[in-house]
């Protein structure tokens, strides 16, 4: 079976891990306190990980998709014209 994408929550701190099965409160409650995804590819994840705490426009999986696809397409810009700010 092949692992999913998920951003973990950890207090104000997310990651991305991977799962083979859906998280939930027995398997992964331990590590989050919540988990959203699955996510079909990595930039959407890394989008919704960097950007998606307290952003009205990135509220589900599909929002991160969709708004992490059109940055990475447009050199980092949004469609309202602002820059993404990358935390290395």
């Amino acid at each position: 079976m092949k692992t999913k994408l998920y951003v973990g929550c950890k207090g104000n701190k997310r990651e991305l891990f991977r799962s083979k099965t859906t998280p939930t409160p027995d398997s992964h409650g331990h590590i989050y306190g919540m988990s959203i995804g699955p996510f079909r590819t990595k930039t959407g994840a890394e989008f919704m990980r960097d950007h998606g705490n307290n952003n009205p426009h990135c509220r589900c999986v599909a929002d991160a998709e969709r708004l992490g696809n059109y940055a990475k397409t447009h050199n980092g810009f949004l469609p309202d014209g602002s820059k993404v700010i990358t935390h290395n």
